[in-house]
């Protein structure tokens, strides 16, 4: 394999003029420049990114850590992400960890090892404090309010649009609320959001029964939506996703029953097309400005962006 040594053989000239060269640096003569890209033509020679980028310490790769696609939450944020980088030199490397800790301590380790300039967490299994220890060896970025300064996020406020949600519920005579949450209160700041939000404006902690986790795709909603049917109780709906709620209204609709007044959230196509009440979450927005803060063409070193309550009754 031809290597930077072997130009500057051929080219009669020293390994440091060959690497100017390369890097397109001043000071080089004209007729240097010349037999040098004379002796790279000649011998086939491809300069090797990976030591250039490393030379200049850094390889240019931003590693998103994810814990699936399945949500629309992620891929909503990953194209603001794509967006952003396409006028970049960086390239983004996609991890998933279906938030397991032991994963995404590896990819921690491997930010540690200079694999990545930095890292950006979607979402998390691993504990804040283990964040903030391995920030030490590069940029990591929280999509979540940390609570704490040492360390960088770009973050949603979702409570005033949750509350205002709940209020238009309340406005509309709702009190058996069913709330849908990806993943279980203790786990996730977003579940915590919603039952913080209910028991503002309804006083009162949800009852056990009213609150169903893990369902995130619109099969799974049509599905609990054909439960949901043979039930009379349920007269609204605060659903985690545009998709749900739209899988939930189609299982209705095949069991030609009423469905339940509906809170999505995404502002998907499918609450445009139904005509559903939804919350916008700007993931775009949350997904570009994370990533331009990874890259360090953001001064600020937390962001927080407001989810909106899009009413359509």
């Amino acid at each position: 394999m031809t290597t930077i040594h072997d130009v500057a053989k051929k080219s009669g000239y020293s390994v440091s003029t060959v690497s100017r060269v390369l890097n397109q640096k001043k000071h080089v003569s004209k007729e240097a420049r010349q037999a040098i890209e004379s002796a790279i033509q000649a011998l086939d020679y491809v300069p090797n990114d990976l030591a250039r980028d490393l030379s200049q310490g850094k390889n240019f790769h931003i590693g998103i850590v994810l814990p699936h696609t399945k949500h629309p939450y992620f891929i909503e944020m990953l194209n603001g992400m794509i967006d952003c980088a396409f006028s970049t030199v960086y390239r983004l490397v996609l991890l998933p960890s279906e938030y397991d800790e032991k994963v995404e301590m590896e990819y921690l380790e491997q930010l540690r090892g200079k694999a990545f300039d930095a890292l950006i967490f979607t979402s998390r299994g691993v504990d804040l404090d283990r964040l903030v220890d391995y920030a030490t060896y590069g940029p990591i970025i929280c999509s979540e309010n940390p609570q704490r300064t040492d360390l960088q996020a770009v973050y949603l406020n979702r409570q005033e649009a949750y509350e205002e949600a709940f209020r238009w519920f309340q406005l509309k005579g709702k009190k058996d609320i069913l709330l849908l949450l990806s993943r279980q209160y203790e786990a996730s700041v977003t579940s915590q959001a919603v039952i913080k939000a209910y028991q503002a404006v309804f006083g009162q902690y949800p009852k056990e029964s009213q609150i169903i986790s893990g369902v995130t795709t619109y099969e799974e909603g049509f599905l609990l939506g054909e439960r949901l049917a043979r039930m009379t109780s349920v007269e609204g709906i605060m659903a985690n996703v545009d998709d749900v709620a739209a899988g939930i209204t189609a299982a209705y609709q095949q069991a030609k029953c009423p469905p339940p007044v509906m809170v999505g959230q995404g502002n998907q196509w499918s609450s445009q097309l139904l005509h559903f009440s939804t919350i916008d979450h700007h993931l775009y927005d949350l997904g570009y400005r994370s990533l331009e803060m990874a890259i360090g063409a953001c001064e600020q070193t937390q962001i927080e962006l407001c989810s909106t309550f899009i009413a359509r009754e």
